[in-house]
């Protein structure tokens, strides 16, 4: 039952409002008051837990990108085009933070972790120096703006093909499946590789201790 406001707000709230609005209002402008209920919720969501996570940072961005790409105004269809370009967006900046010496994973997990656990960032920063943590974060990192990427592609064929009532009750779905993929690989590739367990223990170490092989 916890789910269901957010399943009401993510999922049947665009796809009700629209239906109610477009007759009388046009396409376009139920389709901006569309975005409204989810907007609403992830910033309350935001608001309530008040924690500094790799996903809140994304969510974050990706709303105020929505409410950027949402005042360029344009047709309904354009949109649509332009909200799932946000994706594609971050998943941009992902894959171009590879070329920097820490990629954008990194200092999102260690924001998280200085946030939330007794680990300082410099006890963080000190895990970097190993060898495998370096591959751990790039290869995430690149797999997270890869599969970004992909989901605005999926999304954007989706927006030009399908009608936008369709698009507005499945889309998400779609979308939030793509995301929830990426999110359980993370943890099973972070398990596998024991940086979850090495973030954990961490605080235990030395400062340039480590824990992975």
């Amino acid at each position: 039952m916890r789910l269901a406001p957010e399943i009401g707000a993510n999922f049947l709230a665009p796809y009700l409002v629209f239906e109610v609005l477009e007759g009388r209002y046009g396409d376009t402008n139920a389709l901006i008051a569309s975005a409204v209920p989810p907007l609403l919720w992830s910033s309350f969501e935001l608001a309530k837990t008040r924690r500094l996570d790799a996903v809140s940072v994304i969510v974050l961005a990706s709303i105020v990108l929505t409410l950027a790409a949402t005042a360029l105004g344009g047709s309904a269809r354009l949109i649509q085009i332009r909200d799932a370009l946000v994706s594609g967006a971050v998943g941009l900046l992902f894959l171009a933070s590879l070329l920097m010496e820490k990629p954008l994973i990194f200092y999102l997990a260690r924001a998280t972790s200085a946030r939330n656990t007794k680990i300082g960032a410099a006890r963080f920063e000190a895990m970097w120096q190993t060898p495998a943590i370096r591959r751990t974060f790039r290869l995430m990192t690149a797999v997270w703006g890869a599969g970004l990427v992909l989901q605005t592609a999926v999304m954007c064929t989706l927006a030009w093909i399908w009608p936008i009532s369709r698009y507005l009750l499945l889309g998400p779905f779609i979308g939030y499946g793509i995301f929830g993929l990426l999110l359980l690989w993370s943890l099973w590739y972070g398990a596998k590789r024991k940086v979850l367990a090495a973030i954990g223990q961490s605080a235990t170490l030395p400062a340039g201790g480590n824990s992975i092989p």
